[in-house]
């Protein structure tokens, strides 16, 4: 097993997985950590990365009660399944605030569209068991609630296409291009750098890419089989963006106010300029998509080269000008003075 571990930047993602988990090890004694990474759409080191934490879990934190789950590299044991059996566990003692915390996150997982739906009809089981138990701090949880952001039905739909191997047809916004475009993607993992991302193999364009979930404006699980060629995964450890050698070159120069395009965007160099601003060369395979960023820095930065692209930032500029003051013009009181 090459590489080091790819631990996932979001904690709602991981316990979501985690969840799943423990019911799919129940099930499956002695499961191929290969053929359990390729049914939860992750990589085996992603995988090992779960297994570190599970045995931190259990029904207390005496030894017996943790789950003791570890692997040989090849294959996955849990030596104490009954631990989590109805037999083995010891009358349940709640405080009062221990009660309506544990209702409180207890609802707000289940709200989660990630989590398969056994796993969510045990846990509401479960709810209903401690509320009942709870008595008075049961009515005291149920005035608060807690919201996770997600992406809702989409990452159901491509979590369910990965795990039945299927292909997907989706209307996606391009931020770059400013379009939608409708493409048919066979899914690969799902994967998370502050947003949740889908990488699959792109029938449109015949190439790995990668889409944010909040971007995609409708999606279909189709019948045709999932069939994305023999790919290695990327190592996401350093970021979902990793510009290759080959990619075009774009050098940006900024001023003090936009130095932080030296911290959010990968790049060859950052040199210092007299005014205290930076000239930043980095690399892209879509320059394009830079224009966005000469928008966003206004007088704090601008393109310089490729030219093309640094008179393309400028039109759009201008153009994004015209269209403001023509809403000015408009939303102008007609006093009847006219220049």
């Amino acid at each position: 097993m090459a590489g080091k571990p790819v631990r996932p930047v979001n904690a709602i993602d991981q316990t979501r997985r985690m969840l799943s988990l423990v019911t799919y090890l129940r099930e499956r004694p002695g499961a191929r950590v290969e053929d359990v990474a390729r049914a939860f759409g992750i990589t085996e080191d992603e995988l090992v990365s779960d297994l570190d934490v599970l045995p931190m879990c259990g029904t207390s934190f005496r030894g017996g009660d943790l789950l003791d789950i570890d692997t040989d590299g090849e294959r996955i044991w849990w030596h104490n399944p009954a631990a989590l059996a109805a037999e083995a566990a010891e009358p349940l003692r709640l405080a009062s605030d221990e009660a309506t915390a544990l209702l409180v996150a207890a609802r707000a997982v289940a709200t989660l569209p990630g989590l398969r739906e056994g796993d969510r009809q045990a846990l509401l089981r479960a709810t209903a068991k401690v509320e009942a138990a709870a008595g008075e701090a049961a009515g005291a949880s149920a005035r608060l609630s807690v919201t996770f952001e997600s992406e809702g039905g989409v990452f159901a739909d491509v979590d369910r296409a990965i795990s039945e191997r299927r292909r997907l047809w989706i209307r996606y916004y391009s931020p770059a291009r400013d379009e939608v475009t409708a493409r048919e993607i066979d899914p690969i993992r799902l994967v998370s750098v502050g947003h949740t991302y889908v990488e699959a193999w792109c029938r449109r364009s015949e190439a790995r890419r990668t889409f944010r979930l909040d971007r995609v404006a409708e999606i279909k699980i189709l019948d045709e089989p999932s069939a994305p060629p023999e790919i290695e995964p990327r190592d996401l450890s350093e970021g979902l963006v990793q510009p290759a050698a080959e990619d075009p070159e774009v050098i940006v120069e900024v001023g003090p106010g936009g130095r932080w395009v030296a911290e959010y965007y990968p790049h060859d160099s950052a040199d210092e300029l007299p005014d205290g601003g930076l000239r930043i060369t980095l690399r892209t395979p879509d320059p394009a998509s830079l224009r966005r960023l000469a928008l966003r820095l206004g007088r704090d930065g601008r393109i310089v080269a490729p030219p093309e692209l640094a008179e393309s930032a400028r039109r759009a500029a201008r153009e994004a000008l015209a269209a403001y003051d023509g809403i000015e013009a408009q939303d102008a009181p007609d006093n009847g003075i006219r220049e």
